[in-house]
């Protein structure tokens, strides 16, 4: 009945222009028994790109799968039978899929004009973690939910990334059973992670440096750290000087969501270090915007400008950024918008309320 979940994850190329596309390099999946969650059977292997110049030092340096390593690998024609015979007709779950491995299993397919698997169920695990587990991981992103749970570093290879994965998954799930088991002891202050430093007196300045991050496009990342780690913050009390406004929008129409807070002197050495590290690493031309704004004349009375995350799935664009209200008791309840409400945002973020910031 093929009720097995396929776990699975591809590793490809980053293109190196605009316009290029992705090449697969390296296909791995793993079938778990959906009742004990224990892994049935597995397959990977490495793929020969039809173009092997499209490896670029770029793309090296993102998964570590050199021309060398490919050379002498199967083509995704050799082995497109057995993937078909992994996806098709399962369940299918892993990081990230439903933007990234997905689009590229088909891609693939597509070049080789044969019709793709098809799933009966796809479970995106970076989906519904943002929706149900919160942001106590940071970005959510394999490797940062790998560091949160202490399951080592992750590789960017196809078969430890979905193993990986499954493990995420499990560590996720009983966290959340325990919360909803005992919520009187285990939720509160549950959704702030341990790794953010705070402001006032944990941030070793001298401590944080910059490097530049593996990326699946032609545009370069920059990783903030601190003591080797990904820089995160909370800073608590800060004033808002400028709540939401509908003045500015991106190009899909949709308003720019952010606010504008005083920024006390200790957020402002942590961030405007970690700004000059950037920007000597950056190599775009474009003009730099300096994070902390200090404007002519008001000199001694910087701002800093948040921004709410905002993600959108087909139709439907969502708060991707946790808000929680604090009530006159002291307690925390999480605001659940289903769709981006401006009205409601203005009447949480006006002038002069507090915000305890995580970023």
């Amino acid at each position: 009945d093929r009720s097995e979940i396929v776990f699975f994850d591809v590793e490809t190329t980053v293109p190196a222009r605009q316009g290029q596309g992705f090449a697969i390099l390296e296909f791995g999946a793993i079938l778990v028994c959906p009742r004990r969650l224990v892994e049935l059977r597995n397959y990977s292997t490495l793929v020969r790109p039809a173009d092997l110049s499209h490896i670029s030092t770029l793309s090296v340096r993102c998964n570590g799968i050199t021309k060398e390593g490919v050379v002498s690998a199967p083509t995704f024609a050799d082995i497109a039978d057995m993937v078909y015979d992994l996806l098709h007709g399962r369940i299918w779950a892993g990081h990230n899929i439903l933007k990234f491995d997905i689009a590229r299993i088909r891609e693939a397919f597509a070049e080789i004009n044969r019709p793709a698997p098809e799933p009966k169920g796809t479970i995106d695990s970076l989906v519904i973690l943002r929706q149900k587990f919160g942001r106590r991981a940071g970005d959510m992103k394999m490797a940062s939910l790998a560091t949160y749970f202490g399951l080592g570093q992750q590789t960017h290879r196809s078969l430890d990334d979905v193993r990986m994965n499954l493990e995420v998954v499990k560590y996720c799930a009983t966290v959340l059973f325990l919360e909803s088991s005992l919520p009187d002891v285990f939720t509160e202050n549950s959704w702030i992670s341990p790794v953010y430093l705070e402001v006032d007196d944990d941030v070793p300045v001298s401590s944080i440096s910059a490097a530049l991050a593996p990326t699946h496009t032609v545009y370069n990342k920059i990783r903030l750290l601190c003591r080797d780690f990904a820089l995160k913050l909370h800073c608590s009390n800060l004033k808002i000087r400028f709540g939401i406004s509908t003045k500015y929008a991106d190009s899909a129409g949709r308003p720019k969501l952010n606010i504008v807070v005083d920024a006390p002197p200790s957020l402002c050495l942590v961030l405007e270090k970690a700004d000059r590290l950037a920007r000597d690493l950056s190599i775009s031309s474009s003009d730099w915007r300096d994070v902390v704004n200090r404007k002519p004349g008001f000199y001694n009375s910087p701002t800093v400008r948040l921004h709410l995350q905002t993600i959108t799935e087909g139709e439907t664009t969502q708060i991707g950024t946790e808000i929680y209200e604090e009530g006159n008791s002291g307690r925390r309840r999480r605001v659940v918008l289903n769709q981006v409400d401006v009205v409601e945002l203005d009447s949480l973020f006006s002038p002069g309320n507090l915000v305890d910031a995580f970023f």
